[in-house]
């Protein structure tokens, strides 16, 4: 077996790639994914675990599933596997100083912005949420500061007009084993860069939570434009409005919206039910073409205003 002894440390969907193609590189040797329990998932909470997980198992890549990576039966059992390098993706916990210190060569990251931009969970988002023309994947050095390390590589691209979260995660996790494979190379060889992080430059993004997806429409349209694409699939991006009949009701409100920059209104106010629902904002104003309401199946905005439920003036968000 080669000597080159890695540990892959991931949960997340977006590691899977770089994970594989790790594995396909016979030159390495991954000894152990380290990934977070098996969680229950759906209506009936089935015990479930990380896609990740099973990849390894195919492989005969042994797994550990630490509830809390900090414990030093866990830290034990790393230095018990001798790594050389020790890879993070999307793992999900904070990293203890003494797991730092295992590696012979180095802890290394995968992030998925452009750093300094973006250090935190919600970096896919943040960058079509913040308007940014430009992502990629940065690999770089761990440190005890969150996504603060030197940085030994990026791979930068243009953002698409109308990218959504779930399209950037899957160009990012595309973008993986590249990264990945290129930093382990220039790691190995001795010939790794370490550029320090302009902190001035960097922001910090937190996970999200569905509660965060609720659309403020006393923001202008372009703005929300941007949150409803970012936020595809999650957490989604919703609304509240009163039917006919003053029950309160939810809208999940979907991405290929059109900015109407030439209409006004009061902020939350229906101003169309013509053609898509058209809201006003507080700059401009959204024609919304796709929904769904609660319990209901994702619809043309114009299958729902045949039910007569929302009707000029409404007022949504309230």
């Amino acid at each position: 077996m080669p000597s080159k002894r890695i540990v892959y440390m991931a949960t997340g969907d977006i590691a899977i790639p770089a994970f594989q193609a790790l594995i396909s590189e016979k030159v390495y040797n991954t000894v152990a994914l380290i990934t977070q329990p098996d969680k229950p998932i759906g209506r009936k909470q089935v015990l479930t675990p990380p896609k990740i997980k099973t990849i390894a198992e195919e492989a005969t890549i042994p797994t550990l599933q630490p509830a809390r990576v900090k414990n030093e039966e866990v830290l034990q059992l790393l230095r018990d596997l001798e790594p050389d390098i020790i890879v993070v993706m999307a793992y999900g916990q904070i990293l203890p100083k003494a797991l730092l210190e295992i590696p012979k060569v180095a802890i290394i990251n995968l992030h998925a912005s452009l750093l300094p931009k973006h250090r935190g969970a919600s970096c896919i988002q943040a960058a079509i949420d913040q308007g940014d023309l430009e992502s990629g994947m940065t690999v770089m050095h761990v440190t005890e500061g969150l996504d603060e390390g030197d940085v030994i590589l990026k791979k930068p691209f243009k953002l698409p007009p109308e990218i959504t979260g779930g399209e950037l995660h899957e160009i990012l996790a595309d973008d993986g084993p590249s990264a990945l494979l290129e930093a382990l190379e220039l790691l190995f060889s001795g010939e790794a860069p370490r550029q320090p992080q302009d902190d001035s430059l960097s922001n910090y993004v937190s996970k999200l939570m569905r509660s965060d997806g609720e659309i403020d429409w006393n923001q202008p349209a372009e703005i929300i434009e941007r949150r409803i694409r970012a936020y595809d699939p999650w957490p989604g991006a919703s609304t509240s409005f009163k039917d006919t009949k003053g029950r309160a009701k939810r809208l999940k409100i979907f991405p290929q919206t059109q900015i109407i920059s030439d209409l006004n209104g009061v902020p939350g106010e229906v101003l169309s039910i013509d053609d898509g629902l058209t809201v006003a904002c507080s700059v401009g104003a959204l024609r919304i073409s796709e929904l769904q309401p609660d319990g209901k199946r994702r619809m043309a905005a114009g299958d729902f205003l045949r039910n007569g439920q929302i009707t000029i003036a409404c007022i949504l968000g309230e």
